[in-house]
């Protein structure tokens, strides 16, 4: 059901970003660039070629024992089952062998939903989860995107990834 994105996922990845109405809509060349050059820090949840989650991210290159979390998604009739938990987790686990040893990513304050999956992440890992400021709304060109701050869970350890 976990598996690595293709480039064939890119549009589907696209149109799960479209339909959630939440996250930022990238290109869908992007989403072709993430699919290709850091597949293995990105993971699909899939049922008969149909996308219900997806996971993007990329190790820093400053910083390669973090891996950072960009967009994280899961379809209205897979939301409720614990499955952006899981994808995380797996995630972690398939980049054990890199040495990651945090997870960072950016989560507006108004994104209880996303706070709450970090927060219950951090848990899970025995771990604890620092924020600090991120991005500030000023600059957003728009003016109408909300502050994203940094959240950064870890350290943790490979052995509280089961």
């Amino acid at each position: 059901m976990f598996r690595h994105p293709t480039i064939q996922d890119a549009p589907k990845i696209w149109q799960l970003v479209k339909e959630s109405g939440t996250l930022d809509l990238n290109s869908t060349y992007c989403y072709l660039i993430l699919c290709k050059h850091f597949t293995d820090a990105c993971l699909v949840a899939d049922n008969n070629d149909e996308i219900l989650a997806f996971v993007t991210g990329y190790r820093l290159p400053t910083a390669p024992h973090s891996l950072f979390i960009w967009q994280i998604a899961v379809s209205p009739q897979a939301r409720g089952k614990g499955l952006a938990l899981s994808m995380l987790k797996e995630l972690l686990r398939r980049n054990a062998d890199h040495k990651v040893t945090f997870l960072e990513t950016t989560v507006s304050p108004s994104n209880t939903a996303s706070r709450a999956l970090f927060n219950s992440l951090a848990r899970d890992l025995n771990t604890e989860l620092v924020e600090i400021p991120g991005f500030d709304e000023s600059l957003f060109p728009t003016g109408n995107h909300e502050s994203e701050p940094f959240l950064r869970l870890g350290p943790f350890e490979a052995k509280n990834l089961q």
